[in-house]
């Protein structure tokens, strides 16, 4: 039954990986994202039966009413996607259903996760099932680019003056060996995500000759920087109690002294921090705030010594330090390189949920029913998602797929030969109808 349920289940995720919905900043028409909407509906006619739809300029929210008065449910998964690049080994809007994978962009970022809660809700709804709580279903056509959908639909959730029990979004999903030495398969559960900020960094001088170069001009200056960025741990690293949760869920499968290290990790904090960043970048990245550096411009010419020179970094900080310190920080140390700082785009910071919660037992219980012999972990996500802006309206902003990945599939998001597995398609419906039925 299965089987017959996952074939089913891929050639209608591929339906809606065929349709291009690439977003870009400043993007006006949004024709193509309505005529996803349009596909959307012609997909899932129970579920758009029973709730209402408003539009926010290509992004939309949806809700389903519920038989109480209790505090509303939002499920989010956003249906833009970004550019394509490189040689896929199949067209990456095609939807090639082969070897036993769903192929093209967004199958893991996130039509895939629009699809399977949709799924699971249109069914229920076939079913006549009506939700204990109003469920609002949510989606973005801007995730990829400036966040405005979702910025502007809490916005009105805000001024409506709504507030949620639980919002679920994308996030963390399913792993094996998440962390070097954990010989185990976990379920990734986000309970928070580091801000994300962009940063100028400009160096200045009165340009001149290359045959005649003076010391620390501004190139040199910049590499100083960067170099310095790069040797020093300028932020400060924390073992918060998030991070040590996360740490003694999965040294339950490793073995060694980094098993009884991690189970301890607050006891063995300093040790840690000196030690994760050769462990795990990924573990690294859990304790501090880091910088990475993206773009870089000069002069125009090869001889010529650059009057102005750049480099753009990107932030992302950690929420016991936050965008305010961390930003405070590094433009401390740039100014010791005669560098000036601008500040592109702030971020934004957003809380953590309590991994003793309601809210994040109910997606462990949920995770337990669904995949068998898979543990879980809270996880601060490193990356950004739309569920930041719905802070403003939950105190729970939950982050996770429910999907099984291989290194591969990781490294081809925002890459190339995405794919989901079809094998991965009825749990990850199950998954979405166990938690809709029992919040």
């Amino acid at each position: 039954m299965s089987d017959k349920r996952n074939s089913v289940y891929a050639e209608r995720l591929s339906r809606l990986i065929q349709a291009e919905t690439i977003s870009t900043y400043n993007q006006t028409d949004k024709t193509k994202f309505y005529r996803f909407h349009d596909i959307l509906r012609e997909m899932f006619p129970s579920l758009f039966a029973v709730c209402s739809f408003e539009d926010f300029d290509g992004s939309f929210m949806m809700k389903w009413k519920g038989n109480t008065d209790g505090q509303p449910v939002m499920f989010m998964n956003h249906h833009d996607v970004v550019e394509v690049t490189g040689e896929w080994k199949h067209p990456p809007f095609s939807g090639a259903i082969a070897d036993g994978k769903v192929w093209g962009r967004g199958t893991l970022d996130t039509k895939g996760g629009l699809w399977a809660m949709l799924q699971a809700a249109d069914e229920l709804a076939a079913e006549r099932f009506i939700p204990k709580r109003d469920i609002y279903f949510v989606s973005a056509c801007t995730e990829e680019c400036d966040g405005s959908g979702a910025d502007a639909i809490s916005d009105e959730l805000v001024r409506r003056g709504i507030r949620f029990h639980m919002v679920l979004d994308e996030g963390g999903m399913i792993l094996e060996e998440p962390i070097g030495g954990a010989k185990g398969t976990y379920a990734m559960i986000g309970v928070g995500e580091k801000g994300c900020a962009d940063l100028k960094f400009i160096a200045r001088s009165s340009g001149g000759h290359a045959s005649t170069p003076g010391k620390d001009t501004p190139l040199v200056r910049l590499g100083k920087f960067m170099a310095e960025v790069e040797k020093k741990n300028l932020f400060e690293a924390k073992i918060s109690p998030t991070v040590a949760k996360t740490f003694s869920s999965v040294a339950e499968s490793m073995s060694g002294p980094l098993k009884f290290i991690l189970a301890n990790s607050r006891l063995f904090a300093p040790l840690l921090k000196v030690v994760m960043p050769s462990v795990s970048s990924a573990g690294n990245a859990m304790l501090r705030t880091t910088l990475a550096f993206t773009m870089a411009s000069g002069s125009e010419g090869t001889n010529v010594l650059p009057q102005e020179a750049w480099v753009v970094g990107n932030m992302r900080f950690s929420p016991h330090q936050g965008g305010k310190s961390s930003i405070e920080e590094i433009t401390r140390l740039a100014e010791k390189f005669n560098i000036e700082t601008e500040v592109l785009d702030p971020g934004m910071d957003s809380g953590v949920t309590d991994y003793n919660s309601a809210q994040f037992k109910l997606i462990e219980k949920a995770v337990d029913a669904v995949f068998q012999g898979v543990r879980t972990a809270p996880w601060i996500m490193t990356g950004a998602s739309d569920s930041r802006y719905m802070c403003r309206v939950s105190d729970h902003c939950v982050r996770f797929a429910p999907f099984l990945m291989k290194d591969e599939q990781v490294e081809s998001i925002h890459g190339i030969n995405e794919y989901v597995a079809v094998e991965s398609l009825a749990p990850a419906v199950d998954f979405y109808r166990y938690v809709i039925k029992e919040v």
